[in-house]
């Protein structure tokens, strides 16, 4: 029989246990994985990600939650290793999931959030496919509760098809991830040189998941304004996926890759009805529509794209409808420490209490299953 799936986490993440990489990386390259160690000046954690060329570093946040802080840990930081136990153990994972009455999750990584930082192309491909293998068997466990999103080297196109085409026909994924930063100097990611990877994605029935991540060693917006992490993390998230949202709309991927589902990740929600509202009055300008679309960006995004709320959003409510609650999901974000566990489905029902069930539905479940591709 199959299980009904009712509350549904759209974005959680893992933990990567500390020998991954001796474990799954293609040997020719294990010496350069990504590695935590210990500062000797100050005791704390880093992350240290192709030491040999960048020596990029980024160092470990609260209770096992990966993050930005530019060598600076707050008090109450913890070793990565004593990080959440689900986090590392899918076993562990799912009685958490049960507490909470979630019936799937779908992972994203912690340290491969900033797998977009590694410049040697063969390095961060060799780094997908161990991370990619380990999920996969992080999963294997609960096939269904439990859904990896595929990690893509896109320092390189045919690479990130190559690994893309992997992960769905032997490992049966069903979405990748990528960081709606630029990886490429300045080139967004409608440029001709990503078209192989959306019509493979098109091709494969792979649904696309824009994914930011704190301070990652790729170009952010507004890094050069604001100072401090606050102020960084709340423009970064949601200014970078604005961004990414208007290349691949106005940009022209949806309207010529018409199958292709896209899906806006821990960003907030409530920016996206300005924002299409703002493209559409541009498309119906003739003085400002170069965008050569024939389709309203409205309408293309209720055909291709999906977005994810944070449970503790005020305009929750208020925009299911309007967007409409099929394009909708939510995350717990679990185990970062900045998520929502435990509680994450409440909150989700007390902000769309006064919907009718069908948006209730939509919201909670419908909206994730219809972008991930999951019965």
């Amino acid at each position: 029989m199959a299980r009904a799936y009712n509350v549904v986490d759209a974005d959680g993440h893992i933990l990567e246990p500390l020998d991954l990489w001796a474990r799954y990386m293609d040997p020719a390259f294990r010496d350069r994985a990504p590695r935590i160690v210990k500062d000797n000046a100050t005791g704390k954690e880093r992350l240290i990600i192709e030491e040999h060329t960048s020596d990029a570093r980024l160092s470990i946040g609260r209770v096992g939650a990966v993050g930005a802080r530019q060598g600076l840990i707050e008090p109450d930081a913890m070793a990565y290793k004593d990080g959440k136990p689900g986090g590392f153990d899918p076993h562990a994972r799912i009685p958490d999931m049960d507490a909470d009455g979630i019936d799937a999750a779908f992972l994203y990584p912690s340290i491969g959030l900033f797998s977009g930082a590694i410049h040697d192309p063969p390095l961060a491909a060799a780094v997908c496919r161990a991370y990619n293998r380990w999920l996969a068997d992080y999963c294997s466990p609960y096939p269904d509760r439990l859904f990896g999103i595929a990690m893509l080297p896109m320092q390189d196109v045919d690479r990130a098809v190559a690994e893309m085409r992997f992960a769905r026909k032997e490992l049966g994924f069903h979405a990748v991830f990528i960081r709606p930063n630029p990886y490429h100097d300045n080139k967004t990611i409608n440029h001709p040189m990503y078209e192989p990877f959306w019509a493979a994605a098109e091709e494969l029935d792979m649904s696309v998941a824009f994914h930011e991540g704190a301070s990652a060693g790729m170009p952010q917006v507004g890094m050069d304004r604001f100072p401090t992490r606050g102020g960084q993390h709340i423009i970064t998230h949601t200014m970078e996926m604005m961004l990414a949202c208007l290349a691949i709309i106005w940009g022209g991927v949806c309207e010529k890759h018409p199958k292709v589902r896209v899906g806006f990740m821990e960003s907030g929600g409530g920016w996206v009805a300005p924002w299409l509202d703002r493209m559409d009055r541009h498309f119906d300008d003739q003085g400002f529509n170069d965008s050569g679309l024939k389709t309203r960006p409205s309408e293309l995004f209720q055909r291709n794209c999906w977005i994810s709320f944070e449970p503790v959003e005020g305009s929750l409510g208020v925009l299911a409808d309007y967007i409409g609650p099929d394009k909708i999901m939510w995350a717990t974000d679990y185990p970062h420490a900045d998520g929502f566990f435990p509680g994450a489905p409440d909150m989700v029902r007390e902000r769309i209490k006064n919907t009718s069930p069908e948006t209730q539905r939509g919201v909670l479940a419908g909206g994730a299953l219809a972008f991930y591709g999951v019965n």
